[in-house]
């Protein structure tokens, strides 16, 4: 037979192991903090802007069918981008102790708004070489696409720039504690659970009457220890031969 339980069972079994729920999700949040302050190695981020276009002569008006085919070439463009021929050259300029597929890895590039501006966003765990890969990424595209493909007109609108107290962008620390202490909290939530289900012994009234199906009739409530004291001192008195009380032992001696 399959039990149930209620929701006024569940915030009783909540209510009964507060603490040990509680200690759960201090242990995750403290875990998460130590992992993204002390362990995770903080990711720093640059960003440049590039627009792609095809170079307009002074006779040659703009249609909007050439506005729609420069929007479509913008995925080719993203692909060039981190193809090697682009990136193998930025690795060359900036000797770096990386292969095309590792700075594959670190660079991601995507239009603005499906306009012809190019993003070109890099992460590397040291801010100045994230802003110097994003910049010659794309002064090295910039001097390549022309031989490429048929563009000759292509601008760097915004380069990324080091800032004086740069801000990694992961591990997100707030967000990882956040994260943590739910974590534990659900750990400590089903374990609670487990341990009330698990545990048999009977602590009340109420335990008697789920687990026997019968009634409660009666209670016998706790003896003082003062009155428990006397009546096992007033017990003894009367039923061992060899103590007498205060009135017999004057009795005899008369």
């Amino acid at each position: 037979m399959e039990e149930t339980i209620s929701l006024q069972e569940l915030f009783i079994i909540m209510r009964k192991r507060f603490m040990q729920i509680a200690i759960f999700a201090i242990i995750g949040a403290l875990t998460a903090g130590i992992i993204s302050f002390f362990l995770l190695t903080p990711v720093y981020q640059a960003s440049t802007q590039i627009l792609v276009n095809k170079q307009v002569h002074e006779q040659q008006t703009i249609e909007s069918q050439d506005i729609q085919t420069n929007l479509q070439l913008i995925n080719t463009y993203n692909v060039i981008i981190k193809s090697p021929a682009i990136l193998s050259k930025v690795i060359e300029i900036l000797d770096l102790n990386l292969n095309s597929a590792q700075l594959t890895d670190k660079i991601s590039v995507a239009s603005q708004n499906d306009s012809q501006v190019v993003n070109v966003t890099v992460q590397d765990d040291n801010p100045a070489i994230a802003v110097e890969i994003a910049n010659t990424t794309a002064e090295v595209f910039q001097q390549e696409i022309p031989i490429l493909m048929n563009v000759d007109n292509v601008n760097i609108l915004s380069p990324a720039v080091l800032s004086d107290n740069p801000t990694p962008v992961k591990p997100n620390k707030l967000l990882n504690i956040a994260v943590g202490t739910v974590v534990g909290l659900m750990i400590g939530l089903g374990l609670a659970f487990l341990m009330e289900y698990f545990d048999t012994t009977i602590k009340s009234e109420e335990d008697v009457e789920e687990i026997l199906g019968l009634p409660i009739i009666g209670l016998v409530s706790p003896i003082p220890e003062e009155l428990s004291t006397t009546f096992d001192l007033t017990r003894k008195g009367k039923g061992d031969p060899h103590v007498k009380t205060e009135k017999e032992k004057v009795q005899h001696y008369v």
